[in-house]
């Protein structure tokens, strides 16, 4: 798919790759992420997700190839670029002993851009927008996992930031915290800024994002806005009958390859490909398909156009099973 211009991307790489000893975690991926989108990094826990991660912000070198974030190339560029980007990566680390406050005021500290004379106004800022204001007194120790998660996004939100990175910011969540911080991705998304979020969940990534890329064994095998990536599977037509046969007869008449699944009772299900809009078989008139049936007599039980997944694209490019827990 083709990536915008340099200067419209929050993220681009060029053949970055990253090798441990004979293992090629990262294999020569271009990754293109437009400002101003929600960006999901798409792919099972071991697809290389989270070294690239460490890659773009300089945490750790790469064993060839470029990336520059926000337009700058990184690492070389890394003290002028994190104070732009926000980052939670691997999950929160805090000091158990200190708040949640304490926590963030010893962080912001340690930012030679922040200002000491705004600090606790910046930490209380922080706090109330992840949902925090009344446990900010309480041990870091006794926050629950979700309040931890939390508490790092307050991390990255202590300064104004143009890109936010979060890597698999609702693991472990339960579905109310995993709520909180979707619909945290989605503020910080309307206020401009881009969030560039890594996950293994098909759900949180269809349910925030507006465009992903798709890892499998450290390659990038697609990337694009939803739309796209869903685009690029087939729609199928799927019908509930207890005519099968004069079911699929009605199909083929449209050029296409009907399959029959039968149970042993009840109506069967003849189901069938439909062809791409831009190939030259492409020109079938999906809306005639269902008078067509109940002309030939066909009993007509359900009739489904089933467009094309996200799932089931990221099956057929890896021929891997997905997590789709929500």
């Amino acid at each position: 798919m083709t990536a915008a211009a340099t200067g419209e991307l929050a993220i681009e790489s060029r053949a970055l790759t990253k090798v441990f000893g004979s293992q090629r975690a990262v294999d020569s991926i271009d990754l293109a992420v437009p400002r101003g989108s929600v960006f999901g990094f798409l792919g099972p826990n071991g697809s290389g997700k989270t070294t690239s991660i460490r890659m773009m912000l300089g945490l750790v070198s790469a064993t060839s190839g470029d990336v520059r974030v926000l337009g700058e190339r990184m690492p070389e560029r890394l003290r002028d670029v994190l104070p732009r980007v926000g980052a939670l990566v691997e999950g929160p680390a805090f000091y158990p002993f200190l708040s949640g406050e304490a926590n963030l005021r010893r962080f912001d500290s340690a930012d030679r851009h922040a200002s000491a004379a705004t600090r606790r106004a910046r930490v209380a800022s922080a706090l109330d927008r992840v949902g925090l204001s009344a446990a900010a007194a309480k041990k870091a120790g006794a926050y629950s996992l979700g309040m931890k998660q939390r508490l790092g996004i307050a991390n990255a939100l202590l300064q104004p930031r143009e890109l936010l990175v979060l890597d698999e910011p609702t693991n472990g969540l339960d579905p109310q915290g995993t709520r909180e911080v979707r619909s945290l991705v989605r503020s910080f998304a309307a206020e401009g800024t881009t969030v560039f979020v890594s996950s293994h969940l098909l759900a949180e990534v269809e349910q925030i994002c507006t465009h992903a890329a798709i890892m499998s064994a450290g390659a990038l095998v697609a990337q694009g806005s939803l739309a796209q990536l869903r685009g690029a599977g087939q729609s199928s037509v799927r019908v509930s009958t207890l005519d099968p046969g004069a079911a699929a007869a009605v199909l083929t008449g449209f050029g296409l390859t009907p399959a029959l699944f039968e149970p042993a009772a009840g109506a069967a299900e003849v189901s069938a490909l439909l062809p791409d809009a831009s190939s030259a078989s492409g020109g079938i008139e999906i809306d005639a398909i269902l008078p067509a049936l109940v002309r030939a007599g066909v009993r007509v039980r359900g009739f489904v156009i089933e467009e094309p997944s996200l799932e089931e694209r990221f099956v057929a490019l890896t021929g891997e099973g997905f997590d789709v827990v929500r």
